[in-house]
């Protein structure tokens, strides 16, 4: 029987070790840290449980079509539950909005903030929804060159969508109310972007904000990582936890063994979801290295995070499952996460997810577990002094959009930086998203799913095509997997 190994254990991964052992291979996952799920990991203190990774179980269609190639229906794994409303968003007026992720229940919000748009945020919408039909297209497709991708239906499918336009462009020409703007602009941020930079094609999100509901799996999203792992035993995948990769071994251009605690495993394919650059630049030598540290020295990298894990004495039913603070000096805040002033945002748009909103599993009786993160520069290391002073900013700050102070009811409280992204991800720079979707980074110009220098090594990863987002990284392994059919 051959063998597949897979370098660690996060979603992508988990899926792809699933599709090599129904393909027959002897399949092993080696994972770095103690429980599989790499970057959907689990913080556990005091009964209270958080999520360290994911949080918004986005594009569900991607979800059920995974697991209905594998033979299995979602529902027998996982318990998803509707969001009502989807998220709370204040803004620094002390105003807030819900939005409900449906055009027409959403419209009176709106107009509210900007009157007489109503036609134009349908119009809005339902171009987003056509162009989010094409882009599905294409992010199923392997891409191995300019001409796999410039056909005559790729030229017409995408001369219908804005490529050139940035999304703050995009918008504004759209809406003018600045509070119109940053609803449909913020989703960039968890692409790993700008709206300054990123480009107008990705306005396909809003039809994911406004068209598709948002759900929660009951448990979590590691509830995902549990339901892919008890579905690889299914198939005889073994999981290996303390298990870094330290080296991958290469023979004439075929890598024959990874070196796991100083002992070569030999395995017949491969299958890297580490840090596509970290993997890249650490594990194979210079002469196998597709991209070179030079070549990532030029990437542009997403942000980092600033997160407080948060377990609560009492209940804030104010807080809604997710919840959003937006900034006034938007362009300000966005120049000092991916600008050339880097540093900690004095006046930060930040994120609250509210677990505990939607599932009573996650914190004691009558307590409620949050995190909050805040995003950052990459690259930027807050020494505990710091940490200290920035963690007390960002209570503030809530205290100041919401009128709620959570410091007297703290019970647990633990901080995860860019250096913790770094130390335990293997994070170029502590980026919690990786390769940021700027215009040169998207689609046919992102890394391959493929080694150029290494016949049987593959990558699923945020790095590789499509993009990022656990939905993205499940389709990547489904593209790997077409790959190594196709050579079989």
């Amino acid at each position: 029987m051959c063998t597949a190994s897979i370098i660690w254990s996060w979603i992508g991964w988990l899926c792809s070790a699933i599709l090599m052992a129904r393909r027959g291979y002897q399949t092993h996952v080696y994972e770095k840290n103690d429980h599989v799920g790499w970057r959907a990991s689990i913080l556990t203190k005091n009964w209270f449980r958080f999520d360290m990774g994911p949080s918004r179980y986005l594009m569900p269609e991607v979800f059920e079509q995974f697991f209905a190639s594998i033979g299995e229906n979602i529902a027998d794994h996982l318990e998803l539950i509707k969001l009502e409303p989807s998220y709370r968003i204040y803004f620094e007026d002390q105003t807030h909005v819900d939005i409900r992720w449906d055009v027409e229940k959403d419209l009176p919000t709106i107009e509210m903030l900007e009157p007489w748009s109503g036609q134009r945020f349908r119009d809005y919408i339902a171009t987003s929804s056509k162009q989010y039909e094409i882009g599905m297209k294409f992010v199923r497709r392997n891409y191995d060159s300019i001409f796999d991708f410039l056909t005559r239906e790729t030229i017409i499918e995408w001369s219908k969508i804005n490529i050139f336009l940035n999304m703050d462009s995009y918008v504004r020409k759209h809406f003018s109310s600045p509070k119109v703007q940053k609803i449909l602009q913020y989703p960039l941020v968890f692409l790993g972007t700008s709206p300054f930079d990123a480009p107008a094609l990705y306005n396909i999100m809003s039809h994911v904000d406004f068209r598709q509901w948002v759900f929660y799996p009951k448990g979590w999203i590691y509830a995902l990582i549990e339901a892919l792992t008890t579905i690889g035993s299914k198939y005889g995948v073994t999981y290996h936890t303390h298990s870094p990769v330290e080296k991958i071994v290469v023979e004439n251009k075929k890598a024959t063994a990874l070196v796991v605690g100083g002992k070569n495993i030999e395995t017949d394919i491969i299958v890297c979801n580490a840090d596509m650059a970290w993997a890249e630049t650490t594990l194979l030598d210079p002469q196998w290295q597709s991209y070179d540290t030079h070549y990532w020295n030029k990437k542009t990298f997403a942000p980092s995070g600033f997160i407080i894990y948060i377990g609560l004495d009492k209940r804030f039913e104010e807080l809604t499952h997710h919840t959003l603070l937006f900034c006034d000096d938007w362009k300000e805040n966005f120049e000092r996460i991916f600008g050339r002033t880097k540093a900690l945002p004095p006046n930060p748009s930040l994120y609250l997810c509210r677990s505990s909103a939607t599932d009573d599993t996650v914190a004691p009786e009558g307590k409620d577990n949050m995190f909050v993160l805040v995003p950052a520069p990459n690259g930027i290391y807050p020494s505990d002094e710091d940490v200290l002073h920035y963690k007390n900013h960002i209570y503030e700050t809530i205290l100041r959009y919401t009128g709620i102070d959570l410091r007297p009811h703290l019970v647990v409280e633990e901080v995860f930086t860019a250096r913790d992204f770094q130390s335990r991800y293997n994070a170029r720079n502590g980026t919690a998203l990786w390769l940021a979707h700027t215009l040169m980074q998207t689609a046919l110009f992102r890394p391959n799913t493929i080694s150029k220098k290494i016949d049987n090594l593959y990558y699923v990863w945020h790095t590789t095509n499509p993009w990022i987002g656990m939905p993205m990284v499940m389709i990547s392994a489904q593209l790997v997997d077409q790959r190594i059919a196709t050579k079989s």
